[in-house]
């Protein structure tokens, strides 16, 4: 945090949020699903492309916010695998646009230590752009500040399906397929995201109420943050003030948490239990 409150001024909005935020409650991994360039453009009577390039400003934003915060893991929604059912105009476009992103930002990743992955059916994209982008996954490869996550040409339910090939495909090579057992720890590790912890906060722009297939497994316990900002106007006010609400939640996994424990109900319950045994 320390880093954040340098590169802000005493007594802004941003600064008295951050200085709200504890430092040992940080969402180790936030998920992003960036939706509502479109809208944005539309509401502007401009083509929706307009929306897809104002949207880099905001990413650039929360890259620079979650490293200077101390967050470990940052995974951007960026291109669907339904994305393809788009006009081939506005397809082209977003892969001009990750192109211009890679070689704009890369200097910026190297010089902050952060470390650029990718993850998604990457085989499918365009040479070119599958091409820069495994460049510059290669070059900040070794650096061991954020790590960002683009998802492209990502599904959460196809990458579980390439999860379980792939435990399969290993087992067939040594010869383990007929006592295979596959488990949630097994398929843990052969998902796109296996070098990252599962995201504790996932944020949804646009105020849309729904997962949209992303990150299907790594999500099974985030804490949900919905807004109404459309994805071009998301700023680092919008950031701090859902990493402010994840840090209100009450996360139990299933459980109880402690404050959520009532000692003087265990007698009543002891006593419903006893009344419902066969006598």
């Amino acid at each position: 945090m320390k880093a954040l409150l340098e590169a802000l001024q005493p007594g802004e909005k941003d600064w008295d949020l951050a200085q709200a935020i504890d430092p040992a409650r940080l969402p180790a991994h936030i998920a992003i699903i960036m939706d509502g360039n479109g809208r944005w453009a539309g509401r502007r009577f401009l083509p929706r492309v307009a929306g897809h390039k104002a949207g880099i400003g905001p990413v650039r934003t929360a890259v620079e916010t979650c490293a200077r915060m101390g967050v470990k893991a940052l995974t951007l929604y960026a291109f669907s695998v339904e994305n393809w059912k788009r006009p081939r105009a506005e397809v082209e476009t977003l892969w001009r646009l990750l192109r211009y992103y890679l070689k704009q930002e890369l200097p910026d990743l190297q010089k902050n230590d952060i470390r650029l992955q990718a993850i998604g059916r990457l085989d499918a994209l365009p040479e070119q752009v599958r091409r820069e982008l495994d460049a510059a996954v290669d070059a900040t490869s070794s650096n061991r500040g954020l790590v960002v996550n683009l998802a492209i040409n990502y599904s959460g339910r196809a990458e579980i399906v390439d999860a379980v090939n792939s435990i399969l495909e290993m087992a067939r090579l040594d010869g383990s397929i007929q006592t295979l057992k596959i488990d949630e720890d097994l398929i843990a590790t052969c998902l796109y995201t296996a070098s990252c912890p599962d995201p504790d906060l996932l944020i949804r722009t646009s105020g849309e109420m729904r997962i949209s297939n992303f990150l299907l497994w790594q999500i099974a316990y985030a804490e949900l943050y919905v807004t109404g900002t459309l994805w071009p106007d998301f700023t680092r006010t919008d950031l701090l003030q859902a990493v402010l609400e994840y840090q209100k939640r009450d996360r139990r996994y299933g459980g109880l948490s402690g404050a959520g424990v009532d000692v003087e109900a265990k007698p009543a319950e002891e006593s419903l239990i006893a009344s419902l045994r066969p006598s």
